[in-house]
């Protein structure tokens, strides 16, 4: 399917500015140039929740992301945390599954991740609290949560030093599992947090799952804070969805929801 076919009935986006503002856009122009970075973000899989179609879920999940791969280069993935439901015997058996995702991809620790750090960092080869870079632009993934499933807020002191040392990149993005702001139910509030990212202006935006049945854009001091459904659960919005970000040369950011083939929730900032 051709770019502009994709998205033939896409009429209206949402333009966040740097200084907070909320614009109109048009959707299908804000696709017309061919992305600098391309990268899905997904959540809230639940392998081995009882009474669910876990499997199937992450088949879906994954066969989707690829597919979106496949016609136009996705360059990572991110699992933004509840990869399992609470039983670490079910690790292994999810990242095989996310092992067929045809594109890098890195995980965050959620609530029901109720797994021991050393475990956790042996399967996925990656720390609790991880940060990698890519054409200019710095990925911060931070556990808000631990063996327990306590909701924890994210390591200040770790973000804050990582922040440091991105301050010249052009973009930092960052990803957390629980909601650092109280908006919803299941959200903390995570004030040392805010505070900080306020301080860095390459923060461009803050990824949270957890919030199954959130699946918008909310902002807090310029900051667009991202939501993106879920994949699996037992709960949450009607349908079981991923977020594409797409960077664009002139740094625009373009991200909309699938559901997961239909774009919904367009927005361009």
């Amino acid at each position: 399917m051709e770019r502009r076919d994709f998205i033939k009935n896409i009429s209206l986006a949402t333009l966040l500015l740097a200084d907070g503002s909320i614009l109109p856009a048009l959707g299908a122009d804000a696709f017309a140039k061919k992305p600098k970075l391309r990268f899905a973000v997904a959540s809230d899989g639940h392998y081995g929740q009882a009474k669910t179609d876990f499997e199937q879920y992450f088949a879906t999940a994954v066969n989707q992301i690829n597919a979106q791969h496949r016609k136009s280069k996705l360059d990572f993935c991110v699992f933004n945390g509840d990869v399992i439901h609470d039983n670490p015997d079910f690790l292994p058996a999810s990242k095989k599954a996310l092992d067929g995702l045809q594109m890098p991809y890195y995980v965050t620790q959620g609530n029901h991740d109720r797994v021991e750090p050393q475990i956790w960092e042996d399967t996925w080869k990656m720390a609790l609290d991880y940060d990698f870079t890519s054409k200019n632009n710095a990925f911060l993934l931070g556990t808000t949560s631990n063996v327990k499933g306590q909701y924890l807020c994210p390591n200040v002191s770790w973000f804050r030093n990582k922040l440091e040392e991105h301050k010249d990149k052009k973009n930092v993005f960052i990803f957390v599992h629980i909601t650092p702001v109280k908006w919803t139910d299941n959200g903390k509030d995570c004030v040392e947090f805010q505070e900080l990212l306020k301080q860095y202006k390459n923060v461009r935006a803050v990824f949270n799952g957890h919030d199954h049945d959130q699946e918008g854009v909310k902002l807090k001091d310029g900051i667009p804070y991202m939501f993106d459904s879920h994949i699996g659960g037992s709960w949450g919005t009607s349908y079981r969805g991923f977020r594409i970000v797409e960077l664009n040369k002139n740094n625009d950011i373009l991200t909309y929801l699938l559901n997961p083939v239909d774009i919904i929730n367009l927005d361009n900032f």
